[in-house]
């Protein structure tokens, strides 16, 4: 407005005009206000699930094998959880049965295994975070042993198609640990005839007492001398099979755990310490210890106050099993009744009574709990938010905002990072992301998890150091292992533990932008995509996503444009289509920019020997060339960044989409940030303190 090429306001009218128009919306806003409607019922989805039991049992789960994955909706898998189908139900039923059996250690009737597979493209020839220094590849298994016993581990080691060995030459030692200390050594070596490689690691298999409880279990091996010549003189960081990336030495394919055998009954494992706060003193005290004991555990499942009606039914499970297997068998069946419980598996909103229709009202104090420990920490809220909440403390501003804090500096907080940043730029995708093998030869899961590394410690960095969001954009700093310094070309970092390096212009390393995660999973397998970027900025850092194509618009492959044109020139020719220039015209620019970054995130100036044009502008007409002057422009209005995060942040934290009714909570949320430099908590704060987040709508 006006049309293109019309003569337009200057700057200070329009801002006039903005600045009166948002001041008429806010004061009618505050006179009305209308916080949207959130399900009364809304299902926890698979992270927040595994999250509850984590903090409910001290038990870590692996909830992918467990449960489905979510869909996403708004760019967030906790929206689309409204329904409970029966084949859904069913996989909850048989999630609880197996994870209270673990929690309480219920003996077996028989040894159960699990097998942990290393992905295929892994390169195992360096050390691996958490192992002892001094070795190399193999993996560090977090499990959790149900009971006192023996258990058996069998290793096997990668092979290729004819099932040899990979990488087998002389003589290796392969250790297995448990919590960091050895336990046995294993000797591979290659065979001296050639058929006895189908036997070469069928001795990898030893039997361990181990006592329950969460154990980190180790299988690796010995790393041999190597010198620097050496390093030096190889091309590639990827070894991990025997064609493009053939391996420099064997690998570890996959560890099963199987057991327990002659089982003694579990030790004093976490899990049981948070549930058994009682014991029966005499048969006559059975219940009432049983009573304590699921009150203790509904309080924190259900995140409220319970009822006699809500421990009638896990009661009864109780008694039931108590006849047949004993005590702990009575209070393995009762927790099983609860995880499966509406109680436990909901979030639930209800309309108070007195509420009168298409009105709002302000949430309870129990209500208002829920969302924020789900918005923090992905997670059910703790004894000390709950009695905060039962004191009705949480309708206090100043109150609410100290609880806030508390959490913000909490460590599950960490969700944050895993489960809301994840999302919003992602780095979820990267495990899917598989570039093309000739093109893109140095490229391995290693270098993926780095990728990842680098920007969840980045973003976790500002959070925990409460610094403005701004620095999101543009650093002086970045996380990197030796790996991916190597990727990065960053010298003077060595080893596999991350750490906080300092950047020096030329590194040309810092911001989101220019993470190696973002630049791969906006590119195809074979090369960049400026448009998937330029569309990937517009959406998730400008705020201003381009409308969605007509359905009848082809792919660029599908427009018979030359191939062997400059990526410029070939976007050129497809915005020729009227259909295709309405999006490409605010796309395509602003993916110019990154044109530096080939799909790996390597930098670069030239593309099969031309030079790359890398000028391009942002949708409000400024203009520049490459990434720093992107960065630049951004930078030029924080507000619209600081919008874009805040309104990602209240869609995550609502479980909702943000509507146009939201729009003067999100600015006042933007306008007290800015007071405070942006800062992460500043926003958080606003969004925790807003009519949408403290409020719902009656229908």
């Amino acid at each position: 407005m006006p049309p293109a090429g019309k003569k337009r306001p200057d700057e200070a009218t329009y801002k006039t005009l903005l600045s009166g128009l948002e001041s008429s919306l806010e004061k009618f806003a505050a006179q009305h206000p209308q916080p949207g409607r959130i399900d009364t019922l809304r299902r926890l989805n698979r992270t927040e699930y595994r999250n509850a039991i984590r903090d409910l049992l001290v038990l870590d789960i692996d909830a992918a094998a467990l449960l489905p994955a979510d869909e996403s909706s708004h760019g967030f898998d906790n929206i689309t959880v409204g329904d409970l189908s029966p084949t859904l139900l069913n996989r909850y039923i048989i999630a609880a049965q197996k994870i209270s059996r673990l929690a309480v250690g219920v003996p077996r009737k028989s040894p159960e295994g699990h097998t942990i597979r290393i992905p295929p493209d892994t390169t195992q020839e360096e050390h691996v975070p958490g192992l002892p220094l001094g070795t190399r590849g193999g993996t560090l298994i977090p499990y959790t042993f149900p009971q006192d016993g023996e258990y058996e581990i069998q290793i096997h080691l990668t092979r290729d198609r004819n099932e040899h060995v990979e990488g087998l030459s002389g003589t290796h030692e392969l250790e297995l640990l448990l919590d960091r200390e050895r336990l046995k050594v294993f000797t591979v070596k290659k065979p001296k005839k050639r058929n006895d490689h189908t036997k070469l690691d069928a001795h990898l298999k030893t039997r361990i007492q181990v006592s329950a409880g969460p154990r980190d279990l180790g299988v690796t091996f010995i790393k041999k001398p190597s010198s620097l010549l050496e390093t030096k003189r190889q091309p590639y960081n990827s070894h991990f099979n025997r064609h493009r990336h053939p391996r420099l030495s064997p690998a570890i394919f996959q560890v099963s755990i199987t057991g327990p055998y002659q089982a003694t009954g579990p030790s004093e494992t976490p899990s049981r310490k948070r549930i058994f706060i009682a014991r029966p003193a005499d048969r006559n005290d059975t219940i009432s210890a049983a009573r304590q004991i699921l009150s203790a555990l509904a309080r924190r499942a259900y995140r409220r106050p319970v009822t006699d009606a809500d421990l009638e039914r896990p009661m009864q499970f109780f008694r039931q099993a108590n006849r047949k297997g004993g005590f702990e068998a009575g209070i393995e069946m009762a927790l099983s009744s609860i995880l499966v419980s509406p109680q436990f598996l909901f979030r639930i909103e209800k309309v108070p009574k007195k509420a009168n229709p298409n009105s709002a009202y302000p949430l309870s104090s129990i209500e208002l709990a829920s969302r924020l420990s789900f918005f923090l920490w992905s997670s059910i809220p703790d004894d000390e938010l709950l009695d905060a909440a039962q004191r009705d403390e949480l309708s206090n501003p100043d109150a609410l905002e100290k609880q806030t804090r508390r959490m913000l500096a909490d460590p599950r907080s960490i969700s944050l990072v895993d489960n809301f940043a994840n999302q919003w730029l992602y780095l979820r995708n990267l495990d899917s992301f598989t570039p093309n093998a000739r093109l893109f030869p140095d490229f391995d899961d290693n270098l993926r998890q780095a990728f990842q590394s680098e920007t969840e410690l980045f973003f976790e960095s500002i959070l925990r150091e409460d610094r403005s969001a701004m620095e999101l954009l543009q650093a002086d700093y970045t996380f990197l292992n030796e790996r991916l310094a190597k990727h990065y070309q960053i010298p003077h970092v060595y080893g596999s533990r991350f750490r906080r390096v300092a950047l020096a212009p030329e590194d040309r390393r810092g911001g989101l932008l220019r993470h190696g995660s973002i630049l791969t999973v906006t590119s195809y397998a074979t090369r960049t995509s400026p448009v998937i970027r330029g569309n990937w900025i517009l959406e998730n850092i400008v705020g201003t996503p381009p409308p969605p194509p007509p359905n009848d618009v082809p792919a660029l492959e599908d427009n018979n444009v030359d191939q062997t044109l400059p990526m410029r020139e070939r976007l050129g020719q497809h915005r020729a289509n009227k259909a295709c220039a309405v999006c490409h015209k605010l796309m395509d620019p602003v993916g110019f920019a990154l044109e530096n970054f080939d799909a790996i995130g390597r930098w670069r100036t030239h593309e099969e020997g031309r030079e790359l044009d890398v000028s391009g502008g942002l949708p409000d007409g400024q203009a520049f060339t490459g990434i720093d002057g992107l960065e630049k422009g951004l930078l030029e209005r924080p507000e619209l960044f600081a919008g874009t995060l805040t309104e990602k942040l209240m869609t995550f934290a609502l479980g909702r989409g943000v509507e146009h009714f939201d729009g003067p909570a999100v600015r006042k949320v933007v306008a007290e940030a800015a007071k405070n430099d942006y800062r992460i908590s500043s926003i958080i704060l606003g969004i925790v303190n807003s009519i949408p987040f403290r409020m719902r709508e009656a229908l």
